[in-house]
């Protein structure tokens, strides 16, 4: 291991360890054979249901039956097993988009490698924000300190230490999976990957099941409903079928032909469909989806909290003015700032970069001496660095760092911070703030040679050295993009840990209302359902912790709010993982990236709101799904059930209801594509079975009664037999329940909304195809005949009148939903 300890691994040794170790995944993905997938299909309960009908119509002597069964079976299989293939590949195709990587050495170069790549004997490179990508011994580090709550449940970071002789078994001189590095850097060799890490273990008992978004609930609920809606009209058909004496066999086939065509088979493909092809779109637009499931809930959010950092401003910042607290220009101000940034170890933020980056100064004669790292409490971060004399550095927010200094430096001299001179200082800052900088204090002071630690109580009896200001332009169609989220229905919140004024400043030129500005010291003062009151009336948080980011975005949902947090840093995890919709960005830490649900490519609230309209856009779709197997083909099968028990003969085949649901099916598989309202779009929605209940009991009743007026018509009028009756309402059930989507699809005029062209093309197709079938070669196997020309006249007069009755009922309707 010596060897591997100095420089890493080789490619060749790497694939021979992949051999003997596998891929480091806790879970590896088994890539299921095509064909037993497919197989996996026919475990479907309602295609084993057919199965089952096709073998006793075969053993009974009904081949044709049997075939014309078997062949429905197939063909629905096939096309759901397609369309199911094409949303696995699309969202795979997103998660490799969105990988995570480590910096290991190979071949004795540093670089940027798949974590699941890693293997053990694999030298990794670890510093602040980095997910920890396997269990590995510590073999240098500086300042670390890592956050282990995943494993042992534990909130506060843990300082590691560098492995030796005598703490070889000692946690503390080893990282784990599961883990991430808070501050400092570190080298560590990987000895477990995979599920052969503690944190693997750990998850190999546990379900890798994501949990249920109120999306997949609400879906499950409304199956469960129409399930047991089925289940007691197919016991009534069956029964009364019996009871009448009918044939026992044909009764059984009607009743499960009519419990298929009841029952929404083909909502799961719908929805994977719909929601793949969205996650597509999403892509093109620069917003990557981890999980399917999250699309219909980003559609739905209502409050969007985020920073002002780098959403309403560029996030790139200029160090424009570095002064003395009377505000003339000291470069000692510069170069003290500087020292704190290049030897600080944990994530260089936008102000580090910006101080570095201005000018490079000659640190050589310098030494870090300790560090006492940032936290949000304190709002500060302090060095010791060896220079001249050994002097305590000390930057962060001006009231965070005054409070600490008991003298000024001035012009070179000393003076006392007395009341006067604290409100000339004081006064500095928040005019530099005012005008829109974001600033930072710097205060120092000497130490003694002979200590070797220190801790935050050190940081006392400062004298300030002087201020430095940062540019941060704010984005140029920034006030456009919150004024098109807030008539979207969309309530953006900012939580921000500058101070008020300069975040004043920024908000009020972008639109955002600055009426009153809640400070992060008064949340804590405040309970639950208090803060929850505050959060909902007011737009502006500053002075926030990542503790109170996370109470806020609890106290709006709370109040029925759907949230969305878009966050980067270490801090922001608890806060992704607490809001509906996690939103994290490309160049996060990994921390946060990994409990995002969604990323964006780039930090940019334009591409957001267009994410945000493209779920609004598929939840829309699965809607419309629903409604027509809730509406028109809900009705012609209790038309179908009632027809049963008062005609004579069976109102239509069990092959024909097959047919009939299965060209019904095919015509739906288009709906992912159709467009959306945009008066839709600029509503968030969300989840109600109620309403779609409400919608079931209203237009299902008009669709039963032109089935009603159909089997009239075909009785009375054209004095119909069995055959001709089967397919007149055949063709009249086909037409009203697959045309009437460009009614449903909109909650306005039909005529001026314009459907997706495969929307139609499969709507219209389907329909000719049932109208053609009776005069086909296929009609006699299939019990059809051709109909009178007259009867076209009575189809067209009936699909008509019952797409303009349905126009008129829907509105009301349609807008609860």
């Amino acid at each position: 291991m010596e060897k591997t300890e100095i420089a890493g691994l080789t490619s060749s040794s790497v694939e021979a360890l992949h051999l003997q170790f596998g891929y480091n995944e806790i879970r590896r993905a088994q890539r299921i054979n095509v064909i037993l997938q497919f197989a996996s299909f026919f475990t479907n309960p309602l295609v084993v249901i057919l199965l089952v009908a096709s073998a006793i119509s075969a053993f009974v002597g009904e081949a044709t039956n049997s075939l014309i069964i078997a062949t429905i079976v197939h063909f629905s299989v096939i096309l759901d097993f397609t369309q199911s293939r094409r949303a696995q590949h699309a969202e795979e195709l997103l998660k490799s988009k969105v990988s995570q990587t480590a910096c290991v050495k190979r071949d004795g170069e540093w670089t940027e490698v798949p974590v699941r790549s890693i293997v053990p004997g694999d030298l990794v490179r670890l510093c602040a924000g980095d997910l920890v990508p396997a269990d590995a011994r510590i073999i240098k580090a500086n300042d670390l300190h890592v956050n282990e709550a995943a494993l042992t449940g534990e909130s506060f970071p843990v300082e590691k230490i560098v492995e030796d002789e005598t703490n070889h078994d000692d946690d503390r001189a080893k990282v784990f999976m599961g883990s991430s590095i808070v501050s400092g850097t570190a080298t560590a060799l990987v000895f477990a990957t995979g599920s052969r890490t503690q944190f693997g273990a750990i998850a190999s008992q546990l379900s890798s099941k994501s949990p249920e978004t109120e999306f997949e609930r609400g879906t499950r609920t409304f199956g469960m409903l129409i399930c047991k809606t089925v289940f007691i009209l197919v016991l009534f058909v069956l029964t009364t079928n019996l009871c009448y004496g009918r044939d026992p066999i044909q009764s059984l086939l009607f009743a499960l032909a009519l419990a298929v065509g009841l029952t929404p088979e083909f909502l799961p493909m719908i929805m994977t469909v719909t929601l793949g092809q969205s996650a597509l779109r999403m892509a093109e637009k620069k917003v990557i989806v981890k999980h399917l499931s999250a699309i219909q809930n980003f559609g739905s959010i209502d409050v969007l909290c985020s920073d002002k950092t780098g959403t309403l401003t560029s996030g790139e910042l200029t160090l424009r003015i570095f002064c003395d607290p009377s505000g003339e220009k000291s470069q000692e101000v510069l170069r003290m700032a500087y020292l704190n940034s290049y030897y600080e170890t944990g994530i260089k933020n936008s102000l580090d970069q910006a101080i570095l980056n201005f000018e490079t100064l000659d640190v050589s004669s310098t030494e870090k001496l300790d560090e006492i790292p940032f936290d949000f409490e304190r709002r500060r971060l302090s060095v010791v660095v060896k220079d001249a004399e050994n002097v305590l550095i000390s930057k962060g927010a001006p009231e965070a760092v005054l409070k600490c200094c008991t003298q000024v430096m001035i012009a070179g001299r000393l003076q006392n911070l007395d009341h006067e001179t604290l409100a000339k200082v004081d006064g500095r800052w928040r005019d530099l703030s005012r005008q829109g900088f974001r600033v930072i204090a710097v205060a120092f002071k000497t130490v003694s040679k002979q200590k070797t630690l220190w801790s935050k109580a050190d940081e006392t009896e400062l004298t300030l050295a002087g201020y430095l200001a940062f540019e941060d332009p704010i984005l140029s169609d920034t006030a456009e993009t919150i004024s098109a989220l807030r008539r979207d229905g969309i309530k953006v919140k900012i939580l921000t840990g500058d101070n008020e004024l300069v975040t004043a400043h920024v908000c009020s030129q972008v639109g955002i209302s600055t009426k009153r500005i809640i400070q992060g010291k008064d949340i804590d003062r405040l309970t639950q359902p208090a803060l929850a009151q505050l959060a909902e009336k007011h737009s502006v948080f500053v002075r926030v912790t990542p503790a109170q980011k996370y109470r806020i975005i609890l106290a709006l949902k709370a109040r029925g709010h759907v949230v969305g947090f878009l966050g980067d840093g270490i801090n922001d995890a608890p806060s992704l993982h607490a809001s509906d919709v996690g939103i994290s960005v490309a160049n996060a830490t990994a921390v946060a990236k990994e409990s995002a649900e969604i990323i964006l490519m780039e930090r940019n609230l334009q591409i957001l709101h267009e994410g945000i309209r493209e779920g609004r856009k598929a939840f829309g779709n699965v809607v419309k799904y629903l409604l027509m197997g809730t509406s028109s083909n809900f009705g012609n099968m209790f038309s179908m059930a009632g027809a049963s028990v008062a005609l004579p003969f069976l109102p239509m085949l069990p092959t024909q209801i097959l047919l009939n649901n299965f060209l019904y099916d095919l015509a739906q598989v288009t709906i992912p594509t159709d467009r959306i309202d945009e008066s839709y779009a600029r509503k968030p929605h969300r989840w109600n079975v109620a309403g779609i209940r409400n919608f079931m009991l209203t237009i299902g009743p008009i669709s039963s009664l032109y089935d009603f007026l159909t089997f009239y018509v075909l009785l009375n009028v054209f004095s119909a037999d069995e055959k001709l009756f089967h397919t007149g309402w055949f063709i009249e059930s086909l037409a009203t329940q697959t045309l009437v989507i460009f009614v449903i699809r909109t909650t306005g005029n039909p005529l001026k909304s314009r459907p997706s062209a495969p929307l139609v093309v499969s709507t219209i197709m389907v329909v000719l195809i049932g109208i053609i079938l009776p005069l086909s070669p296929l009609a006699s196997m299939l019990g059809f005949c051709q109909l009178p020309s007259t009867f076209y006249a009575f189809l067209f007069f009936a699909t008509a009148t019952y797409l303009l009755i349905v126009n008129f009922a829907k509105h009301k309707l349609l807008m609860k939903i």
